[in-house]
């Protein structure tokens, strides 16, 4: 049930965040000298994330799939929670590399993002890759809950 829970917050999480891109009180302007094909909302998301029309549109997407796999089945969380790992993972990567750091000008990948990629992607891939729960510890918690 862990991965359930936690792709519960995942999709509520990258929902909110989606959202709140689109409210410009919270964005601030972004810098100087970053260009980006996608102008629209962009700015840093709380004064620390650079996001753009495109990664906020990514994160709505994300936390959909996330709601999608919460009411769906343990097994789509937890492929949910596996997949988020891999691609936060890989865009932490591409936040450290000059040229890759805004994915070929299109979204931003730079400053705050790059910890915050790294931290998804270690929780989900914890709990999607690392935490296993045995049919006994299943069978005792339906017990109790009857």
């Amino acid at each position: 049930m862990w991965w359930r829970n936690v792709t519960l917050v995942y999709a509520a999480a990258f929902t909110a965040i989606g959202i709140l891109g689109f409210i410009p009180t919270f964005l601030s302007p972004p810098p100087d000298g970053v260009v980006l094909a996608v102008e629209s909302f962009h700015g840093y998301l709380l004064g620390l994330f650079p996001v753009n029309l495109l990664h906020n549109i990514v994160h709505l997407l994300f936390g959909l799939w996330g709601f999608f796999a919460y009411f769906s089945s343990r097994l789509a969380s937890r492929s949910y929670l596996r997949s988020v790992a891999v691609a936060y993972a890989a865009l932490t990567v591409l936040g450290f590399i000059p040229g890759l750091n805004t994915l070929f000008g299109l979204v931003p990948l730079h400053g705050n993002d790059i910890w915050l990629h790294a931290v998804l992607a270690i929780v989900a891939g914890y709990v999607g890759f690392m935490v296993h729960e045995t049919e006994a510890g299943t069978e005792k918690r339906a017990e109790w809950r009857a």
